[in-house]
C-alpha cells in the first residue's frame, strides 16, 4: 500500500514506521468521508490536516513521558487527540489503553468504524462526560471542548489520582489558567506548541477544589 505524500512527510518529521503512517491515511481518508455528512472537524481544517489535526495531536502524546497504562480523550468528536494516540501507541507496544468519551451517537459511530477500518483498538464510551462511569485515566486529554474552569472538572471525574490532564489551548491560555484559579488549586506547567505559534498545551498534576 503506498503512503500518501504528506504520510511520507509526517513519518520522516515524527519519525514513526510506514506501518503506521498507513493506519494514520486511513484514519485521515475515513475523516474526509465521513465529514462530508457528520461535522466532525472544521472542513477547511482538511485542507491542513495532516499539521492541523494529526501532528497538533501526535505532539500530546509526545508530552506523557512516564510509562502509562490508560488514557481518556473527553468529547473526542472525530477522535482528535484520541485516535492518533490510539495509533501512534501501537507502534510502541506499551499496552496503552485509550478510552473516546463522545455524548454524539454519530461521532461515537465514527469512532467505532475508525477503529475498526485503522485495526486499532480503543474503547468508546457513548455518553456524557458528567455521568460516563469514572475512568481512572492515567492520561486526560481534550481538545477544542471548553474553558479550562470546566475542562478540570469533567477531568475529576475521570482522572487517577497520580495521574496528567494535557489540554491543548490557544493565545488566551493565561485568562483561562487565572479564570481556573478561582475554582481550582493547581500549578500547571506549559508546552509550547510545536504545531501552532502562540499555542500551547496545558500539563497538570495535582488539582484540588478552592
Amino acid at each position: 500500500m503506498s503512503l500518501s505524500p504528506e504520510a511520507e512527510a509526517f513519518a520522516g518529521d515524527w519519525s514513526v514506521s510506514r506501518e503506521t503512517c498507513e493506519r494514520l491515511d486511513a484514519y485521515v481518508a475515513l475523516l474526509r468521508k465521513w465529514n462530508a455528512h457528520i461535522n466532525l472537524v472544521s472542513p477547511r481544517s482538511l485542507d491542513t490536516v495532516w499539521a492541523r489535526h494529526i501532528a497538533d495531536s501526535a505532539q500530546i502524546l509526545s508530552l506523557a513521558v512516564r510509562p502509562k497504562a490508560s488514557w481518556a480523550d473527553l468529547g473526542s468528536g472525530g477522535g482528535l487527540p484520541g485516535m492518533v494516540v490510539a495509533i501512534m501507541a501501537m507502534e510502541a507496544a506499551s499496552g496503552l489503553g485509550v478510552s473516546l468519551v463522545e455524548s454524539d451517537s454519530r461521532k461515537a459511530a465514527f469512532l467505532a468504524e475508525a477503529s475498526r477500518a485503522c485495526a486499532v483498538p480503543v474503547e468508546v464510551v457513548c455518553g456524557r462526560i458528567e455521568v460516563a462511569r469514572p475512568l481512572s485515566a492515567d492520561v486526560v486529554s481534550a481538545r477544542a471542548l471548553a474553558p479550562l474552569t470546566d475542562l478540570l472538572e469533567f477531568a475529576s471525574r475521570h482522572v487517577a489520582p497520580e495521574g496528567i490532564c494535557l489540554f491543548p489551548k490557544g493565545e488566551t491560555v493565561h485568562t483561562e489558567i487565572e479564570a481556573a484559579r478561582s475554582r481550582w488549586r493547581f500549578e500547571p506547567r506549559l508546552h509550547a506548541s510545536r504545531t501552532n505559534a502562540g499555542s500551547f498545551i496545558v500539563e497538570i498534576g495535582d488539582f484540588e477544589r478552592v
